[in-house]
């Protein structure tokens, strides 16, 4: 689990079969209940919730579907980035920009985290590609997944920290304990997880689901199945099980990230549900009932966050607003680039892909003046095409989010002194 008093990761190191009490550690399921909190309290939660899903459904008719991929592509980067920041292994947006073109760093450490964030990505597209997220997120089948997906992509080299090898999607064999956390005996780890999976992987309406979310990533990051990389594959589980509501179109990563150093925020909220039971008036599980709602109204309130920029973000006459201004920079700054693009540039956002016939016609230039101008925001990167003769489709290069997506990814306009 995360200390909540440290900006730092605690790595697990491998102990005896006692816990830090001398007692012995936990090796049953009752020994991590409750796993859902009370019925007064699950349906308080699921209120909040359904605005969430509400607000976040909405996000699906923002803009035409070629340019909410572009949105998706983004925010899939966003998501290794921030897990990857989350456990102190994250390298600048722009390295990953260079990984995803097979570009990498001469520095041994950056080309390390280079390749980390880049099977994260690749990992979370497979799994999207081939789990039903919609019936079998809460699975130990997709756990594993999870973590296999990620380091079954990664060279020997990069599966070794601290003198342990990472095995991809097995098991720990040994006892582990994490800060002040001491995780389940390895030898239960079955019996945990089929309660975990027992308890959570049913059918759940989007709302019941959001709540359900935080609940099961608490216990499985409590329970620890794996030698390393918990984090990182309890997170790529809780995104499977909510894509239904994000659609890809926002971040829980972001919104976890950056709640890092805050009193009530990601690291604090996990480490405070790990407590026990404090008092009758607090459940009737081994761990603290109010502690762990407490976590799931925290983790709901970051999803909330996150839907409500990216609407803002995304709202048609905002996006339009930005688009005039980087056009009007570039044409300042760039050759062939003229202020004529504004319009059609904003339709491939709002409607979608034109030919490069209709996009040069939407400009009101000349033949040659619209074929140079088109290749000057190819050559920027505002705009895309598949092949040469492929319509144009809006874009979302990362030099130029700045501008267009103020404040969604900031630490892409931050100097790169990772190298």
């Amino acid at each position: 689990m995360l200390t909540p008093s440290s900006n730092t990761v605690n790595y697990p190191r491998l102990i005896a079969s006692t816990n830090n009490h001398g007692c012995p550690m936990y090796s049953h399921p009752s020994q991590f209940t409750p796993l859902m909190p009370s019925d007064a309290a699950f349906s308080r939660l699921e209120d909040e919730a359904r605005q969430v899903v509400a607000q976040s459904y909405a996000l699906t008719q923002a803009a035409h579907p070629t340019s909410l991929s572009q949105i998706r592509r983004l925010v899939r980067s966003m998501n290794s980035y921030y897990s990857n920041l989350i456990e102190g292994q994250s390298t600048h947006p722009a390295n990953i920009d260079r990984a995803l073109r097979k570009d990498f760093s001469d520095n041994p450490d950056v080309a390390k985290k280079q390749r980390i964030a880049l099977a994260h990505i690749e990992a979370e597209k497979a799994l999207e590609d081939n789990v039903d997220a919609r019936d079998h997120p809460f699975s130990v089948k997709v756990i594993k997944a999870c973590h296999a997906n990620i380091y079954e992509r990664l060279p020997d080299e990069d599966k070794r920290d601290h003198g342990t090898t990472i095995g991809a999607g097995q098991f720990r064999q040994a006892n582990v304990q994490v800060g002040r956390h001491v995780a389940p005996s390895f030898e239960s780890l079955n019996s945990f997880l089929a309660a975990w999976e027992l308890q959570y992987n049913r059918a759940w309406t989007d709302a019941q689901r959001l709540v359900v979310a935080p609940l099961a990533h608490h216990r499985l990051a409590w329970v620890h199945p794996f030698i390393d990389g918990n984090g990182r594959a309890a997170r790529l589980q809780t995104h499977l099980a909510l894509l239904p509501i994000t659609q890809g179109l926002w971040s829980v990563n972001r919104g976890l990230a950056r709640s890092l150093n805050k009193e009530n925020g990601y690291y604090s909220a996990m480490a405070y549900a790990d407590q026990l039971r404090q008092g009758d008036y607090d459940g009737r599980g081994n761990l603290s009932e109010r502690a762990l709602v407490n976590w799931a109204q925290v983790f709901i309130s970051t999803c909330k966050d996150q839907v409500e920029f990216q609407q803002k973000m995304l709202d048609l006459d905002s996006m339009k607003s930005r688009i005039k201004v980087l056009v009007s920079l570039c044409s300042a700054q760039i050759k062939n680039i003229r202020e004529e693009a504004f319009l059609p540039v904003y339709h491939l956002f709002a409607a979608g892909p034109l030919a490069r016939s209709e996009f040069a016609k939407m400009t009101g230039l000349g033949e040659r003046s619209a074929r140079y101008l088109i290749s000057a925001l190819l050559k920027e990167e505002i705009i895309a095409s598949q092949a040469h003769n492929a319509p144009l489709q809006f874009n979302l290069p990362l030099k130029h989010l700045h501008i267009l997506l103020p404040n969604l990814y900031p630490e892409a306009n931050t100097t790169n002194f990772d190298g």
